[in-house]
């Protein structure tokens, strides 16, 4: 056995117990989860009502309110994790989230778009999805057009402006709407929320989530050379623009999905892939599956707290922008030490 195979063996062992500590973990969070509410469960109650054998109220409690929004969390969290570490493995850059193309912004505006019309909740999901892959597609078309600069570059400038545009529409929406019903509906949707949710709004983001999972993992070696720069990657046989374009695709895809389902959910994206960074280090390979489940974690966390910190609920937005700004700021002061 060489030298770089038992280098191998000795690293894939820390990531796999790390892996298998998350997993533990995760799934303490969904029995907390799942206890924890309004109607309290007991651990013996909750257990029995997850075997189908607790009192009536306890089972409906647990598998048609509790589940589904646990279910949703992980899912959302997963996603947007997974979306930002593609994104930011791809741009080269830790700063960089879903939002960098104006995938929020063009689903935010689909959305509120379709409160507006009055049109009923799977429309507006749909509206929200359609609106962020149009952003997406009119960011990369634009940039298709653009010749003679840094085509990175050029995707997040123009991510700004599209996002700037589309976020400038919504609020001439909010202004027009009926401030009674409308507006009250677009601003707890805009700031995120997982009230509500039922498995029946769950099922069509699943498979949109999926689809986008699939390419990221089997492209996840293209992907670690395209984080050494285009000219590296040519060299290496890699075809920069294909798999640039592949990774944007399912990146927004799942970005797209998940913002349909739970609204405008920020943060998470940015702070959840540099957390596993530093756990793992940069390998895609690595970095991937760690991410989904530190992100999955963590918005099930969140949004636990979301539903038990006050007797009104708090949107899932306020809560990650109160833990991942100050986080963004240690980042940023982290990373000029760096460059001193």
């Amino acid at each position: 056995m060489g030298r770089g195979t038992t280098a191998k063996i000795g690293l894939r062992r820390p990531v796999l117990s790390l892996t298998g500590g998350l997993l533990l973990a995760l799934a303490a969070l969904v029995f907390g989860a799942v206890m924890i509410g309004p109607y309290g469960l007991s651990p013996a109650q909750t257990l029995a009502a997850l075997l189908g054998r607790g009192d009536a109220q306890a089972e409906i409690v647990v598998w048609s309110i509790r589940l589904p929004r646990v279910g949703a969390a992980l899912l959302v969290g997963a996603a947007l994790a997974a979306a930002g570490a593609s994104y930011q493995a791809l741009f080269r850059n830790p700063l960089v989230s879903p939002d960098i193309l104006g995938v929020s912004a063009g689903a935010g505006l689909g959305a509120v778009a379709g409160i507006f019309l009055s049109l009923p909740v799977a429309a507006i999901q749909a509206s929200a999805f359609v609106g962020g892959m149009v952003a997406v597609g009119v960011v990369t078309l634009v940039a298709s057009l653009v010749r003679n600069t840094d085509r990175t570059l050029t995707l997040v400038l123009i991510g700004v402006v599209i996002g700037a545009l589309a976020g400038a529409a919504t609020s001439l929406l909010k202004v027009m709407a009926d401030p009674y019903d409308q507006l009250p509906a677009i601003t707890f949707w805009l700031l995120g929320s997982l009230a509500a949710i039922t498995t029946e709004d769950i099922r069509p983001a699943v498979p949109a989530v999926l689809v986008g999972l699939v390419p990221l993992a089997l492209l996840r070696w293209r992907i670690n050379v395209l984080s050494l720069g285009d000219e590296e990657a040519r060299a290496l046989g890699v075809e920069a623009g294909r798999t640039r374009f592949v990774v944007i695709v399912a990146a927004t895809l799942i970005t797209a999905s998940v913002t349909a389902l739970a609204g405008v959910v920020g943060w998470v994206g940015l702070v959840i892939p540099h957390i596993a960074r530093m756990l793992v280090g940069p390998g895609f390979g690595r970095l991937l599956p760690v991410s989904v489940l530190i992100g999955a974690g963590y918005l099930l966390m969140v949004d636990t707290l979301a539903r038990t910190i006050a007797q009104a609920e708090v949107p899932l937005g306020i809560l990650t922008a109160v833990i991942g700004a100050p986080f963004f700021v240690w980042l940023l002061a982290r990373g000029r030490q760096g460059w001193s």
